[in-house]
C-alpha cells in the first residue's frame, strides 16, 4: 500500500473547503448578475451595471471549477478557480477605491456648495 504524500493530504482539504464554499460562490455570483442586470436598467447605470456581472460571472466560474475538480478528480482546476477569485478581489477592490475617491470628491464638492450657499459665514 502506497503511502499518501502530505500534499496530497492538502489538496484534499482545499478541494474540500472549495467544494463547501461552491453554493455560496454561485449564489453570491447570481445575486450579482442579477444586480447589474438591475442597475442596467436605469439610465445611468448602464455605464457600471458590467462590474457586477463581470464579478459574478466570476464567482460563479470559480464555483464551477471547484464542483469539477471534484467531479473530474482533477485539482488543477482548483488552481482555476484560485485565479477566477484573484481576479474577483483586484476588481472588487479596484472599484472599492474608486468607490471611496468619487465619495471624497463628491463629499468635497458637497461642502462646498453649502458653503457657498451660506456665504461661507457657518455661524448662527
Amino acid at each position: 500500500m502506497e503511502m499518501q504524500q502530505p500534499t496530497d493530504n492538502i489538496i484534499l482539504q482545499i478541494r474540500g473547503y472549495a467544494i463547501e464554499a461552491t453554493p455560496w460562490l454561485k449564489f453570491i455570483g447570481v445575486m450579482s448578475i442579477i444586480y447589474g442586470v438591475l442597475i442596467a436598467l436605469t439610465i445611468v447605470g448602464i455605464l457600471i451595471a458590467w462590474a457586477p456581472i463581470w464579478m459574478g460571472v466570476l464567482l460563479f466560474q470559480a464555483g464551477n471549477a471547484a464542483k469539477d475538480s471534484q467531479l473530474l478528480d482533477n485539482p488543477t482546476l482548483l488552481v482555476e478557480m484560485m485565479k477566477k477569485l484573484k481576479t474577483f478581489f483586484i476588481v472588487n477592490g479596484i472599484l472599492l477605491v474608486v468607490g471611496l475617491v468619487v465619495g471624497l470628491i463628491w463629499f468635497i464638492f458637497a461642502g462646498a456648495m453649502l458653503m457657498s450657499a451660506f456665504g461661507g459665514d457657518m455661524s448662527y
